[in-house]
C-alpha cells in the first residue's frame, strides 16, 4: 500500500512516528512535509497536498497530522474524491473504514501519545469497507459530490452523477406527485432532461471555426467530431428523447425494445435500431427508471455488440441496486440521474420513486 503523509508544525513529530512505523512495516510512503515543528506552517497547504495524491489515484490513501486533527480533516475534505475521518481512540479508526470507507486519516498530534497513534494506524490501515447498508449511503454522498463539483469532475469512467440544481429537484418533485396529470407528467419529463443533458456535454470536445457576423469576421467554436447519438430503451425512454433533441438537434436516435421474461426474470430484446456510424458517436441510453438495473444493462450491452465505444446511462430516478448492477456489469460506463432514491419494494419498484414511469407518461396502467 502506498501511503501519503502531511502534516502543520504541530503534527511534525507525530507525523514523524507514523512514518518510522509505516517504514518498518513495508509500506510505501511518499512524505509531503512539513520537515520541522520550528517552522510555522498552514495545516491546508499540506492537506491539499496528501488530498490530491489521494483523489488522483497516485496513493492509496493518506494520512494527516495537525494540533487536533480537525483542521486537517475539514481541508482535506474540500477535494473532491477525498473522504477524511478524523479519529481519536480504537472505535473511531474501526468505523471510519468499515462504515465510512475513509481514504485519508486525521490525526491530533497534540491529543494522542505514541501508543494510541500506532493502535488507531493499526487498525485503520488493516479494516475494510464493509459494504452492504453502508455502500447505499456512502453512494449517495460520492453522487452528492459529484453533482456539486461536476464542472471540475475527473476524466475517470464508471461514476454516478446525481444533479442537485434547483431546477431539475424543482421539476423532479413534481413528477414525484401521483397528481400530477400525464400532460404535466410529459412536458417535466422533457424539461429535466433538457436540463440534464445541458450538464452531460459541457465537455463535449470543440473546435475553432471563422464566423463572418454582420460587423466583422470572428473566431468561434463548433461542436468537434460525430457528437451524440441518443437511444431511448422503449417505451418509457421515448419520453425523455424530444428533451434532449431540444438542446441538441443534430443528434441521432435509435431504438431498443426490452422485455421482461416471465420465467426467468432476464430482459429480452425484441427491437434493436441503432445509427449505423454508433461507434463514431457518444452515445447516451435513455432509461427513466433505474430500478433493478437489469433492462438498462442489458440495452448497454445492446449498443456495445454493435460497436459504440462511449456509453452513459441517463435516467431520472435510481435505484442502489439498480447502480451496483450497471456498475458490475459495465464498469466504465458513468450514470448520470436526477436522483438517487432508497432502495426497491418486494415488487421492483423505487422507493419513494414515482411509480411507474411509461404508464404516467403514456396515460396507461
Amino acid at each position: 500500500m502506498h501511503i501519503a503523509l502531511g502534516a502543520d508544525h504541530a503534527g511534525f513529530e507525530l507525523k514523524e512516528t507514523i512514518r518510522e512505523y509505516l517504514l518498518r512495516n513495508g509500506y510505501e510512503i511518499l512524505d509531503m512535509g512539513t520537515d520541522s515543528a520550528e517552522e510555522k506552517t498552514d495545516y491546508p497547504d499540506n492537506a491539499f497536498l496528501v488530498a490530491s495524491e489521494v483523489a488522483e489515484g497516485k496513493v492509496d490513501r493518506g494520512i494527516l497530522v495537525c494540533g487536533s486533527g480537525i483542521g486537517m480533516s475539514i481541508s482535506a475534505n474540500k477535494v473532491p474524491g477525498v473522504y477524511a475521518s478524523l479519529v481519536w481512540d480504537r472505535e473511531t479508526a474501526i468505523l471510519s473504514r468499515a462504515h465510512n470507507n475513509s481514504n485519508v486519516l486525521c490525526l491530533g498530534g497534540r491529543k494522542l501519545d505514541r501508543e494510541e497513534t500506532l493502535e488507531i494506524l493499526e487498525l485503520w490501515l488493516r479494516t475494510e469497507f464493509e459494504g452492504g447498508r453502508h455502500l447505499k449511503r456512502f453512494e449517495k454522498i460520492a453522487a452528492r459530490e459529484r453533482a456539486l463539483c461536476i464542472s471540475i469532475e475527473g476524466d475517470g469512467p464508471g461514476e454516478t452523477i446525481i444533479f442537485h440544481h434547483p431546477l431539475i429537484q424543482h421539476k423532479v418533485s413534481m413528477i414525484r406527485d401521483k397528481n400530477t396529470s400525464v400532460k404535466e407528467f410529459r412536458e417535466l419529463v422533457q424539461e429535466i432532461s433538457g436540463l440534464m443533458v445541458y450538464e452531460i456535454t459541457r465537455r463535449l470536445p470543440l473546435e475553432k471555426i471563422e464566423v463572418e457576423t454582420p460587423i466583422a469576421k470572428t473566431e468561434a467554436y463548433t461542436l468537434a467530431g460525430k457528437k451524440l447519438a441518443i437511444v431511448p430503451v422503449l417505451r418509457a425512454g421515448l419520453g425523455m428523447v424530444d428533451g434532449i433533441l431540444q438542446l441538441i438537434p443534430n443528434a441521432k436516435v435509435g431504438h431498443i425494445g426490452l422485455y421482461r421474461d416471465p420465467q426467468t426474470l432476464e430482459p429480452v430484446e425484441y427491437y434493436c435500431k441503432l445509427p449505423g456510424d454508433i461507434e463514431e458517436r457518444e452515445i447516451l441510453v435513455i432509461d427513466p427508471m433505474l430500478a433493478t438495473g437489469g433492462s438498462a444493462s442489458a440495452a448497454i450491452s445492446l449498443v456495445k455488440k454493435k460497436g459504440a465505444r462511449k456509453i452513459s446511462l441517463v435516467c431520472l430516478i435510481a435505484a442502489p441496486e439498480g447502480v451496483r448492477k450497471v456498475h458490475s456489469d459495465h464498469p466504465e460506463v458513468n450514470i448520470y440521474s436526477a436522483a438517487l432514491d432508497d432502495h426497491l419494494n418486494d415488487h421492483a419498484y423505487i422507493v419513494p420513486g414515482l411509480g411507474d414511469a411509461g404508464d404516467r407518461l403514456f396515460g396507461t396502467k
